[in-house]
Order: C-alpha cells, then sequence, then structure tokens
C-alpha cells in the first residue's frame, strides 16, 4: 500500500491521528502501509473517503489511467 503512507505523510498526519480517525490501532494502521496485512475492502473505501483519493492510489500510489 505504497499510496497510503505517501498520502499520510503528504499530509503531516501521524499514524496515531489517522488510526483514531479510521477507528482501527494504530499497529493495524502500520501493518497496512509496511504490507503485512491487507485491509478489507470496506477499509479500503473508508480511507479512500478519508484522504480523498482513489482506492488505486492508496493501493500503487498512482491514481488510475485508461491505457
Amino acid at each position: 500500500m505504497i499510496g497510503l503512507k505517501e498520502i499520510r505523510k503528504q499530509r503531516h498526519l501521524n499514524q496515531q491521528k489517522v488510526a483514531l480517525d479510521l477507528n482501527i490501532t494504530r499497529e493495524a494502521l502500520s501493518h497496512y502501509e509496511n504490507g503485512r496485512r491487507e485491509p478489507s475492502l470496506a477499509m479500503l473505501v473508508k480511507m479512500s473517503r478519508y484522504f480523498n483519493v482513489s482506492i488505486d492510489y492508496l493501493i500503487t500510489g498512482k491514481e488510475f489511467q485508461k491505457q
């Protein structure tokens, strides 16, 4: 989840703040950011709405582009 960590840092948010806002533990967020755990589809949608970015961006660090 390349984009998750990137967008969090760009917005100057710490893991604890984001985790509280998403109602998850800081450890869970850390696992998502470092690829040790994959979030559910519902959590991906929640994170996408929270950061106002696409799910593609959260996963790849790039917005979806038509080929």
